[in-house]
């Protein structure tokens, strides 16, 4: 096959002149692909109105007619397309038309361009209010925000899955409650939805089963069963299906639980595409740091004991109860060994995530409504969750609360240099509150019930690190602190106040609010008490013009929110956002970059995508993940977390050359730093430098 012009412009930023890339061509490469590829493949319109009836007619799009007048439709594509935008990189505009780009049913031609799903996604989510539509046109035109990808794909299409990214829920310890689990698995996996699935109720292999001992299977089973329906349901063949599953770190079965994605296990045990994550409560890590007995215990037991589950114990307070009781059955391993285990596995496969239980409810803020258990697929969503009960066909069942969960993030770098973040972080809070208000999915009565009650969303950021070398602020460097305590601090301001807003508009609280640490008053403390002001003259610089929220400011808010409630119960949330940072030319996330000229392989040809604003100028400051003290990257983590209200998707990166007890030390420090949880590890492979190096 012949490399496409664009390929060969692109691949040209490695061909150096002068000893520097030739960056520029970058922008050549997008002209090519657009000349030479989109424009030749789009369908042509006369007009708009041509456009948006043949779209409705022939079921691409819904019938926008029923909220607006065409003049409406017009006004908000007017808007949208006299921006007059251009993608920055080729990587953008090839991530936007080859992922996102509404196609005919042929999937030959392309039927949008990105200001048309821009237009389209500003009149669904506006549902009639031009207004709301243009303020949400102006923010993503802007490239200040971005939905994610199943609210960023589905907007407006009449053919589509749901626009919710994220779904967890609870699995009952008996037939009809792992049924219940399997069959929600498989329908939410069916609408583009990420499941993760808390295992740690259920009883460990070798319980008994109706009094007879040695019966129960135990959790790897179960596993199998979610990961053949994780790859069998997926939405329409455009967004395979993704799920994870969490195990406590006390249940019987952690070892074996861990021991699935060594790579040279057994094929019959060995989960391949499942993610795995650890629920970690504070005494696993008293016990490992004092290399105190370690008992892992039977879940089935200690239920029948004492009429609660396992996971939902305080094991601070029951731990030594549980050790004592006789009739709980146990066995004893070792903290230290099980840590170093879990070291190992993440370096041979990135698994698992480690979500730390307590530092999660220590900072919850309805820790009176109910407990955060385990976390999501990429381990940012922390909510509180129950366990339904399901019944047999003639028993009813008691239907509680799994989470529901939309996510959106801002872009630092454009917010800043627009000084609105406000004005961003109100409308993307609008935003996501209409995901949520749109979203019913009934089809998994846990999930409605956690959507109806509490209207959790996500807001979260990307960026960080693209602002930082536009700024030439080292991403480990005191500078960086000061900015992410003051921004952070801002969106979580503005976020609370949005959702007072809207509650005192709409006359709607989240369920039970009034037992919240808002409600209270306590949640507010911290910013009442201490100022959050930049402390570093470039930080000062850089929010010139942008007002940051003072204690007197906070004050304010803390009694508006006490008299007039919260829709939200939860607000923010950083994901990885890997996917959607392409389409804003964007770092990912809150995370450093890996590589300043990032290599991706796409069928048979290599794109390379230079990191956002990258100058020759500012290159050093592009520093990899690879090459930082991963003590410094948690510590800014650790301070971006102190004003988010769940969790943020935290990478550890670590050389070929770390062994599992550093890895282990930065979990020890992740804890006490108070991360709430660790995504994945990565590991850089030792190059063929190195390993001369090595040698000599």
């Amino acid at each position: 096959m012949i490399a496409k012009k664009w390929i060969f412009l692109n691949n040209e930023i490695m061909i150096k002149k002068d000893d520097e890339f030739q960056l520029e061509k970058d922008k050549e490469a997008v002209k090519s692909y657009f000349l030479d590829y989109v424009n030749k493949n789009t369908v042509f319109f006369y007009t708009l109105k041509e456009k948006i009836d043949y779209l409705i007619e022939n079921d691409y799009y819904i019938d926008f007619y029923k909220m607006y007048t065409f003049e409406e439709i017009q006004k908000v594509f007017t808007l949208v397309y006299d921006k007059k935008f251009r993608f920055p990189s080729f990587m953008s505009a090839f991530k936007f038309y080859q992922s996102y780009a509404l196609r005919d049913d042929s999937g030959e031609k392309f039927l949008e361009r990105y200001e048309d799903r821009i237009a389209v996604i500003s009149l669904y989510l506006g549902q009639g209010n031009l207004t709301q539509s243009l303020e949400y046109a102006e923010m993503l035109i802007n490239q200040e925000y971005q939905p994610a990808t199943p609210t960023f794909l589905n907007s407006g299409k009449k053919r589509s899955g749901e626009l919710v990214s994220c779904f967890l829920d609870e699995i009952g310890d008996n037939l009809n409650g792992i049924g219940y689990a399997v069959d929600s698995a498989m329908k939410l996996s069916s609408i583009g939805g990420g499941v993760a699935l808390n295992l740690s109720k259920l009883r460990g292999r070798g319980e008994s089963i109706k009094g007879v001992e040695g019966r129960a299977s135990g959790v790897l089973p179960i596993m199998k069963i979610l990961e053949d329906i994780f790859s069998y349901a997926n939405q329409l063949g455009q967004r395979a299906g993704a799920g994870a599953v969490y195990l406590n770190v006390f249940h019987s079965d952690i070892e074996e639980f861990l021991d699935c994605k060594k790579i040279n296990v057994d094929e019959k045990v060995r989960i391949k595409s499942l993610s795995i994550g650890v629920i970690i409560p504070d005494k696993f890590m008293e016990l490992a740091e004092k290399d105190e007995p370690y008992y892992v215990f039977h879940a089935h037991t200690v239920f029948q004991e004492y009429g609660k589950y396992l996971d939902d114990m305080d094991m601070n307070e029951m731990y030594e109860e549980l050790v004592d009781n006789p009739n709980v059955k146990k066995k004893k391993l070792n903290a230290r060994h099980l840590l170093v285990k879990i070291a190992q596995t993440q370096k041979e496969s990135g698994y698992p995530y480690l979500f730390f239980k307590d530092n999660a409810n220590n900072e919850h803020a309805l820790k009176d409504i109910g407990e955060v258990k385990f976390s999501n697929l990429c381990t940012e969503i922390m909510q509180l969750s129950e366990v339904s009960d399901i019944g047999t066909y003639y028993e009813e069942d008691t239907i509680r609360r799994g989470i529901s969960c939309n996510l959106g993030s801002l872009n630092i770098v454009t917010v800043m240099e627009n000084k609105r973040i406000k004005e961003a972080v109100k409308t993307a809070m609008e935003s996501l509150t209409m995901v949520s208000d749109l979203t019913n999915i009934d089809m998994v009565p846990s999930i409605k019930k956690a959507n109806e009650e509490l209207h959790s969303v996500g807001l979260g950021a990307m960026n960080l690190h693209g602002f930082f070398a536009k700024n030439f602020i080292m991403y480990e460097s005191r500078e960086a602190l000061d900015f992410c305590n003051v921004f952070f601090m801002i969106v979580n301001y503005y976020s609370i106040e949005k959702s007072m807003e809207i509650a005192r508009d709409r006359n709607k609280r989240f369920k039970d609010f009034e037992k919240s640490e808002y409600a209270k008053g306590t949640y507010f403390d911290k910013y009442t008490e201490h100022e959050y002001m930049p402390k570093t003259e470039k930080v000062k610089e850089l929010f010139d013009g942008i007002h940051i929220p003072t204690k007197e400011d906070w004050e304010i808010l803390k009694g508006q929110v006490m008299k007039n409630g919260m829709y939200h119960a939860y607000r923010m949330a950083i994901a990885p956002n890997q996917s959607t940072s392409y389409i804003l030319s964007s770092t990912a996330s809150v995370m450093p970059i890996v590589d300043t000229i990032e290599v991706r392989e796409y069928g048979d040809s290599t794109t390379f995508y230079p990191m956002p604003y990258l100058t020759n100028d500012n290159y050093f400051f592009y520093k990899s993940a690879y090459d930082m003290d991963q003590k410094s990257l948690i510590k800014l983590i650790s301070v971006i977390q102190r004003h988010v209200d769940q969790g943020i998707s935290t990478i550890l990166y670590t050389n070929s050359s770390d062994n599992t007890r550093d890895l282990a030390k930065y979990y020890v420090y992740a804890h006490k730093m108070g991360l709430k949880s660790l995504y994945y590890t990565r590991t850089r492979k030792a190059t063929i430098d190195e390993c001369v190096s090595c040698a000599v």
